[in-house]
């Protein structure tokens, strides 16, 4: 049923706009044998993200790409939250980054204020922390199907590795001794917090097969 929902023209849109994030979920979706399109190719605008969940702004980026295009979109809203700063950056872990997308910048502003929050303690406070993301699948139809997933870890300064993007090279997840930033991505693409949400989507999709 779901390949039969995308047919005749097999394709799906990538609702981003961040070329990390299509790099990533292009791998995790070319294995179904899909046409894939990202946002950025396509020139559409990216919509402004204002609700105050990741589920709910994957949602609004794959169901803008879908009413512009009239294909299904896929679209990923995910962040970086630090228990030591109530969660932030959050929701707003890309805008941490500026206009210009600049996570060298966004990473420092996290060592920053877990500086200042060990200041105010007089002690070195946790560092420990936890990447979270939701998958938004939007059908023509006005269904949407969301997926999540998280991974716990802590984080490490100075920045470490030049692999992944955004705040992966400060990001240690727990049982391992490198960074995202360090990680091969093969290897990263198995375990990460993207991965677990994209396994609940590849579950969504068999069942549909098992119901065909």
């Amino acid at each position: 049923m779901f390949l039969e929902k995308i047919r005749p023209s097999n394709k799906i849109i990538i609702a981003s706009h961040n070329q990390g994030k299509v790099i990533e979920i292009r791998d995790l979706l070319e294995p179904l044998g899909l046409k894939l399109i990202s946002a950025a190719s396509l020139n559409l605008p990216e919509p402004e993200e204002t609700a105050n969940t990741f589920s709910g702004n994957a949602r609004l980026k794959a169901e803008a790409a879908t009413l512009a295009t009239g294909f299904p979109a896929f679209a990923d809203d995910s962040g970086l939250s630090v228990d030591a700063l109530d969660g932030e950056p959050g929701i707003y872990s890309a805008r941490w980054a500026g206009e210009d997308k600049d996570f060298s910048m966004a990473m420092e502003k996290v060592n920053a204020a877990l500086c200042e929050v060990d200041v105010k303690l007089k002690i070195e406070a946790s560092r420990s922390a936890s990447f979270f993301c939701a998958l938004a699948l939007a059908w023509p139809d006005n269904k949407t199907e969301i997926f999540e997933g998280s991974i716990n870890g802590t984080l490490c300064w100075p920045p470490r590795g030049g692999n992944g993007f955004g705040y992966d090279p400060i990001f240690i997840p727990t049982g391992y001794d490198k960074t995202f930033g360090e990680f091969d991505q093969k290897l990263k693409h198995s375990i990460s917090h993207r991965a677990k949400a994209f396994a609940k989507f590849l579950s969504y999709v068999q069942n549909e097969y098992d119901e065909q």
